[in-house]
């Protein structure tokens, strides 16, 4: 039975203009598609959301691509973002008000019976992480070795899936393999319940990324939530990817990290009530700026301090890789308020 959110989703798809016209308004129009700089209204050429559906039915009206960020999605996910949205509830509801449809009426619960789970849903997500096992002695743990990330088989966030199902896209080369070894990343909201996983797919015969268009992959309720590692406190650190922020656990075991998985949801994290504190590990290039942007301002609004932690060469993963553990941590020493230096950094030593 399709979902509420697919049938909505469904109906923006035969109004894909409109939609964009409303949300990203300082895009154009290019023949089948709309183009824009990116999911905040940018103006520019990097994202295109396509207007109509291909001759063959492969490629569906709304679903839309960010060139730059890799990013991809449908309507839904353009009206979650560019509005900041932090609940799915909301997103559904600005889509019923945008399509001049009634809210639905409350519907008695009853019991069902244990269903396949939709593709993408967040009870998908749920299962394929607890059909995962630990990273220990896997290809997940040989792949962050060599990316100079050692000692975390025991992080609850990580698990491995030897064979895990990639959907190839029309980027990738004809005949790709449709099952590959990943690692699966717990996606987590700020009670800790599994909203989504974020797949690293590998390649047994590089112990690297695996050779796809697309070796990374959220699925599940994204928005407003991320990888955890360690509980929130006072302070945090938050970052886009999976491997900056092992790298900063690595220089500071004890420092609560965020992944939010892209420069879009970096930007949507939903703050911890206690938190007075907000680092963030900056990406150096126009997404990653805008997301800190966006977010420092967020933060402000809700009474958070918001101080950048930034890099010596291109990421923080690279530092630890190029520059040693030892200067990761100076350079992360450097850029700390001295109370939380003293806590999560000289004090475990």
């Amino acid at each position: 039975m399709e979902s509420e959110a697919g049938k909505l989703a469904r109906r923006l798809a035969e109004q894909a203009l409109a939609v964009c016209e409303t949300y990203l308004s300082n895009g154009v129009r290019e023949g089948r598609y709309w183009t824009v700089g990116d999911v905040h209204n940018t103006p520019g050429r990097s994202l295109y959301v396509r207007l109509a559906p291909s001759s063959d039915g492969r490629r569906l009206a709304g679903k839309w691509s960010d060139a730059q960020s890799g990013e991809h999605g449908d309507l839904l996910d353009i009206i979650a973002l560019s509005q900041s949205h932090r609940r799915l509830r909301d997103t559904l509801d600005e889509a019923r008000r945008f399509l001049a449809l009634p809210r639905p009426e409350p519907r008695e619960h009853r019991p069902a019976e244990r269903t396949r789970a939709p593709t993408g849903s967040a009870e998908a997500a749920h299962r394929l992480f607890a059909a995962s096992r630990s990273i220990a002695a896997t290809l997940a743990e040989r792949h962050l070795s060599r990316r100079g990330i050692v000692g975390i088989a025991g992080e609850p966030a990580l698990r491995f899936h030897p064979r895990c199902y990639y959907r190839p896209s029309r980027r990738d080369a004809p005949g790709v393999a449709t099952a590959w070894p990943a690692m699966i990343a717990a996606i987590t909201d700020l009670e800790g319940t599994i909203t989504g996983v974020h797949r690293t797919w590998l390649d047994p015969a590089r112990i690297g990324k695996a050779p796809v268009a697309r070796p990374r992959k959220a699925m599940g309720d994204v928005l407003g939530h991320g990888i955890r590692f360690g509980a929130a406190g006072e302070a945090m650190a938050a970052g886009e990817g999976v491997e900056t922020i092992l790298s900063l656990r690595m220089a500071s075991p004890t420092l609560p990290l965020i992944a939010a998985t892209s420069a879009a949801h970096l930007a949507a994290i939903l703050f911890p009530p206690q938190l007075r504190r907000l680092y963030v590990a900056r990406e150096r290039d126009p997404s990653g700026a805008k997301a800190y942007a966006t977010l420092s301002a967020r933060a402000a609004a809700a009474g958070i301090a918001v101080s950048p932690i930034d890099p010596i060469l291109d990421d923080h993963n690279e530092d630890l890789r190029h520059l040693g553990l030892a200067r990761l941590r100076t350079r992360l020493e450097d850029q700390l308020a001295p109370s939380d230096r003293q806590r999560f950094l000289i004090a475990s030593r």
